[in-house]
């Protein structure tokens, strides 16, 4: 029987996104995690140094509160300063533990996940409504956005058309809506959609039915 690999524990590192108070949190739990703790005995950066520098951000965000350029710009380089601190710390912790998640946890840090999530599928899309178009024989469709949508299957026919002969207009945006031309003034359409999306296409929506003038 095989044995499965297992891949050295990386450290959640990316905190470009993350809120000022997320990153302080962070900071936070890796000063409490990795002081005294045997596991990490020489880290990079020594913990009075990551306290002071924690300090002095906490001290910024509330200084940068009154909405002065001068104090966000403190803010923004007190927040830099702990955020190069956490990387190198991050690597270190990394190093030591590599595969051992029970040492890694002790740190503080987060790890990255392993598990991959998988592709869930898209909210269903409708047709919301039908406009007259700027000519006789043409329909605007508006048809709701979705996101991760990849592209949308607009289908229309002459409704309760025996048998169905439905025609099928591919686009990948409908912010603007759909414009269909070409269709017989007086007579009754239906339209329906669907999305594709990573997981696959969505069901087919409820038909919405609408007059040409």
């Amino acid at each position: 029987m095989a044995t499965q690999k297992t891949r050295p524990i990386r450290a959640v590192l990316g905190f470009r996104a993350a809120t000022d108070a997320d990153v302080q949190a962070r900071a936070s739990a890796v000063l409490a995690g990795m002081t005294g703790n045997v596991n990490f005995p020489t880290p990079p950066i020594d913990m009075n140094t990551l306290k002071a520098a924690i300090d002095t951000f906490a001290a910024a965000i509330t200084a940068a509160m009154d909405g002065s350029k001068k104090a966000i710009a403190a803010r923004h380089k007190d927040r830099e300063a702990v955020i190069k601190i956490l990387r190198q710390l991050g690597m270190y912790v990394e190093a030591i533990a590599y595969e051992d998640m029970a040492i890694f946890i002790t740190s503080g840090f987060e790890p990255v996940s392993s598990t991959r999530t998988p592709a869930q599928p898209l909210t269903q899309p409708v047709v919301r409504k039908v406009e007259d178009g700027a000519n006789s024989g043409s329909l605007l469709i508006r048809i709701t956005s979705i996101a991760k949508a990849r592209s949308y299957d607009l289908q229309y026919e002459a409704a309760n058309a025996t048998p169905p002969n439905w025609t099928t207009e591919t686009v990948t945006a409908v912010q603007k809506g759909v414009l269909i031309d070409g269709l017989t003034p007086g007579t009754v359409y239906a339209f329906r959609v669907r999305a594709f999306g990573p997981a696959g296409y969505t069901d087919w929506s409820n038909p919405f039915t609408m007059m040409c003038r």
